[in-house]
This record gives structure tokens, C-alpha cells and sequence, in this order.
């Protein structure tokens, strides 16, 4: 089967492949990562709402650098740029397991992640075209999605059978991620000469924020994107506090394999959406992102384990449909404005201020001592009718149009 894209552009290329591989290598120690400290943060014994505040401190550090990390994509060769970002993340990984402070490393696996992210996205529409864009989209998420799933479970594995093993697991995955950005080409810059003064580059990223939110299409993916991770990232953590509760399991490797249901149904979404969504059917994923909330609620309510993981793989597959035709909308059409670059740096601060929320409410939750299993109802209906709303937002919008 070939496997040239029918816009001409190879869609297996070698620079696809090489980024496919790095990311699928960064995002297995960024999951391991996140499991390894939890368990250090149990082991110093932190309080339990300290939990959602490592995610916190490393989201923070998407929002600060959120006017510089597109124009920072878009200004090198990306390829490049996800080289260094890697190499952030591998010394915030030596910090945390050579004894520092957890919250610090975490902070520079978090300065990593956020200049990696735009250049991981946009490099997708440097190396396909329109044609391909869902389909690359689909295996981007496919691969860091595989990576969610064996980093968490081999986060939480390594991490019960021994925590200095776990860490250093996850410095070797990130060394590796490092060499495999080698292999991608050097592709031109797609925005150089842009001014590198701070308060230049901020105008610069407000002026592509309000060009994104001012267009309905681009509005329309930032905000449904936002909602889904910030609802994703609060649901990793409620499951920590859950499983003891409802399944009566207190290790650190249950909680990463339902993280890992949920992974491999978003693999499975994912490959859905490539097929039966295009950049013009974009609405048809509306359905799955409410039954994502209604699934929660069902979720939730569960105290039988295989109930638990099975509902979890359908949460997984109405996310995967749901998240990939949106990202792949924002990126075609930011391409079109204002650079894929400096387009995913406007969703990531979206995303990211969505997740800020969302865990700080949850961290509220938790500190003032709400049930873990009422907290998932309720997190779930409110995420049900939150995407109700955009869904019927967007029809009237449609219709205005």
C-alpha cells in the first residue's frame, strides 16, 4: 500500500516518522514522569491536594511562556526546537531523580513541554498538506497517546517496585527522544525575522489571540479543546483518590492502568475521526464530547473494577473523536493566518488556563473534603452540558453565518 498522501505529499515520510517516534519518546517520559512523582510526593508524605498542585506548577509554566513559544516555533527550524525542549525536560527529569526538589523539576519538564508543544503540532503542516492534515493529526495522537498509555503503567509499575528506577527510566526515555529529534530535517523557519524584543513578541501573540477568537471556526476548536483537556488532566487525578475509595485499591499501578484505558480508546477515536471526520464534517464530533460527560457520570458511580476499566476505554474513544478534528481545524486554519506555530501557542494557553481552573477547583474540592465519587458526578454533568452548550453555540453561529 503506498503511502503518499493524495495532495502529493508523503504522509509516512522519514521527518514524519522521526517526529512520531520523538514524540511517542517525550510523551512516555512525561507520563512516567508525572506517576514517578506523584509516588515521590507520597513517599515525603505530602498532603493529598498537593497532588493536583505538581500539575498546577507545570501548567503554570504554559500560561507565562505562552507569548513567546509560538513565535519561538515558528522563528527556527522546528525540529530544532523540539531538540531543546527535550533536553529541558530530560535535566528536569535528573533534578527530581537525583534528590532536588520534586516541584522544581517538574517546573522544567513543564518550560519543556511548553515550547515543545507548538512545534510538534506545527510541524505537521510543514510536512503534509491539507489533504493529510487529519490523518497526521490522527497518528500524532495515536503515537502520544501509546505513549500515555505504557508511560502511565509503566510509571506506576516502576514506581511500586522501585522509585529511583522509575526516574531514571524516565531520563533514558527522554535521552532518546533527544537523539530522535537528530533525525527530523531541518525545515526553514516558517516566520524568521520576527522581533525578539519581549514586549514586541507579546503583541505579537495577543494580535494572533484575537485574530484566533474572532474567527468562529478557530473560536470553536480553542474552545472546545480547552474544555477537553482541562476536563482530561482533572480526571487523572480524581482517579488517584478514587480507586482507594470506590475499588478499596491503594497502589500507585491501578490508577495508571485505567489512565491506560482511557489511552487506548482515545487510539481508537482517534482512527475513527481520521476516517469518518474531515476539516468540513468538523461538527459531526460534537455528540461524543457530551457523552464524554454523561460516561463520567456512569464512571463514577461504579465500585466493580471491570465496569470501571471498560468505561473508561469509552471515555478514551469519544475523546479521541472528539479532540483530533478540532486540533486539526485550529492548525489548517491558523496555518491560513497567523502560523501553526504561534496558532497551537494560543490553544495551549486556552488549554492550559482551562486546566489551571479545572485542577484548582478540584484541588479545592479535595481540601475541604468532597467525596471523590460525588466530585466525578458532578464533574461529569457539568462537562456534559458545557459541551451541550458549545454544540448549540455553534449551530446558531452556523446559521448567523
Amino acid at each position: 500500500m503506498s503511502n503518499l498522501a493524495t495532495g502529493g505529499k508523503p504522509l509516512l515520510s522519514k521527518g514524519m516518522m522521526a517526529v512520531i517516534v520523538a514524540q511517542f519518546l517525550s510523551a512516555f517520559g512525561d507520563n512516567a514522569l508525572l506517576f514517578a512523582a506523584l509516588a515521590v510526593l507520597k513517599q515525603l508524605v505530602y498532603p493529598d491536594w498537593s497532588q493536583p498542585v505538581l500539575q498546577m506548577v507545570f501548567v503554570a509554566t504554559y500560561i507565562i511562556l505562552a507569548p513567546f513559544v509560538g513565535q519561538f516555533a515558528d522563528g527556527f527550524a522546528k525540529g530544532r526546537v523540539m531538540m531543546a525542549a527535550n533536553g529541558l525536560k530530560l535535566l528536569g527529569a535528573m533534578v527530581i531523580c537525583f534528590g532536588f526538589d520534586p516541584f522544581l523539576g517538574y517546573s522544567l519538564v513543564g518550560i519543556g513541554a511548553a515550547a515543545y508543544s507548538p512545534a510538534k503540532y506545527g510541524i505537521l503542516g510543514e510536512l503534509t498538506d491539507g489533504e493529510t492534515l487529519v490523518k497526521a493529526n490522527g497518528l500524532m495522537e495515536s503515537s502520544t497517546i501509546a505513549a500515555i498509555l505504557l508511560g502511565s503503567v509503566a510509571g506506576g509499575f516502576l514506581a511500586d517496585w522501585n522509585l529511583t528506577g522509575a526516574l531514571a527510566a524516565c531520563v533514558l526515555a527522554y535521552a532518546l527522544a533527544v537523539a530522535a529529534n537528530l533525525l527530523i530535517p531541518k525545515l526553514p523557519a516558517a516566520r524568521g525575522g520576527q522581533s525578539w524584543r519581549p514586549a514586541a513578541m507579546s503583541a505579537s501573540f495577543f494580535n494572533a489571540c484575537r485574530t484566533l477568537w474572532r474567527n468562529p471556526e478557530t473560536r470553536f476548536s480553542l474552545v472546545g479543546t480547552s474544555m477537553f483537556w482541562g476536563a482530561g488532566v482533572t480526571l487523572r487525578f480524581l482517579l488517584v483518590l478514587w480507586v482507594p475509595v470506590a475499588l478499596g485499591i491503594s497502589d500507585n499501578k491501578t490508577p495508571t492502568l485505567l489512565n491506560a484505558m482511557v489511552a487506548i480508546g482515545i487510539v481508537i477515536g482517534a482512527i475513527a475521526a481520521a476516517k469518518l471526520v474531515t476539516l468540513k464534517t468538523v461538527a459531526r464530533c460534537m455528540p461524543a464530547g457530551v457523552l464524554i460527560g454523561v460516561a463520567v457520570v456512569a464512571f463514577a458511580l461504579q465500585q466493580q473494577a471491570i465496569n470501571a476499566y471498560l468505561l473508561l476505554v469509552v471515555i478514551g474513544v469519544l475523546g479521541g473523536f472528539f479532540v483530533v478534528p478540532l486540533n486539526a481545524l485550529l492548525q489548517m486554519r491558523g496555518k491560513e493566518t497567523v502560523g501553526a506555530g504561534n496558532a497551537i501557542a494560543v490553544q495551549n494557553l486556552g488549554e492550559n488556563m482551562a486546566m489551571l481552573l479545572m485542577l484548582g477547583l478540584y484541588s479545592l474540592a479535595i481540601r475541604l473534603g468532597a467525596p471523590p465519587v460525588a466530585t466525578g458526578v458532578g464533574f461529569g454533568a457539568l462537562f456534559a452540558l458545557a459541551i451541550a452548550l458549545l454544540w448549540g453555540w455553534h449551530q446558531l453561529q452556523k446559521r448567523r453565518g
